[in-house]
């Protein structure tokens, strides 16, 4: 069965953001109040696999050693969808 796992990846909360700044600034001067941005991706992968549990695995393997920067970011495997 082919599964599709979404992964987001973002930066360390020690790690400047310079684009979540900048889009912070902009939402202030448009008049939101907003503390932070951070900004990130989401990666969407169609996988085939045996079962979700397989298919989750096999995503955190591909984020863990390709899809994230482990120095500068960190990610999370989030819905496994058939």
């Amino acid at each position: 069965m082919t599964y599709t796992v979404t992964v987001l990846v973002e930066l360390h909360p020690h790690v400047l953001d310079p684009a979540g700044q900048a889009v912070a600034d902009v939402l202030r001067g448009m008049g939101f109040l907003v503390e932070d941005v951070r900004m990130g991706r989401v990666i969407r992968l169609r996988v085939p696999a045996a079962s979700a549990e397989e298919a989750r695995r096999l995503a955190s393997e591909m984020a863990d050693r390709l899809l994230a920067n482990p120095v500068m970011e960190r990610f999370a495997v989030g819905s496994v969808e058939p």
